[in-house]
């Protein structure tokens, strides 16, 4: 699977976007695919759900590893959080401890 092959979130049918991992992550490839939609129903209900169960603020978006085609949650801590590591976009690096770990 290639970026150009971008699959389709089923939470929200919004197209997921191709993100890159750090060079710690242990996974094949080097990027993933993720939904960064902020109203996607999985990720708005992650909030709700990681701190009633965990006490914890934070989230999941849906990711896919484009190698296994396997999905799995991608955690994150506010709402711009990973979203300077996806492919081809332009993020405000107002905040660099925001970053992830992928610039």
């Amino acid at each position: 699977m290639s970026t150009a092959e971008h699959p389709v979130c089923p939470h929200c049918d919004q197209e997921l976007q191709a993100f890159e991992l750090p060079d710690t992550a242990g996974f094949e490839a080097d990027f993933h695919f993720a939904c960064f939609n902020d109203e996607c129903p999985y990720y708005v209900r992650g909030w709700e759900h990681l701190e009633s169960n965990y006490a914890v603020k934070a989230s999941y978006r849906y990711r896919v590893d484009p190698i296994t085609g396997k999905a799995s949650p991608l955690a994150v801590w506010s709402a711009d959080a990973v979203k300077d590591c996806i492919i081809g976009a332009s993020v405000d690096e107002s905040d660099p401890s925001d970053n992830g770990g992928c610039s």
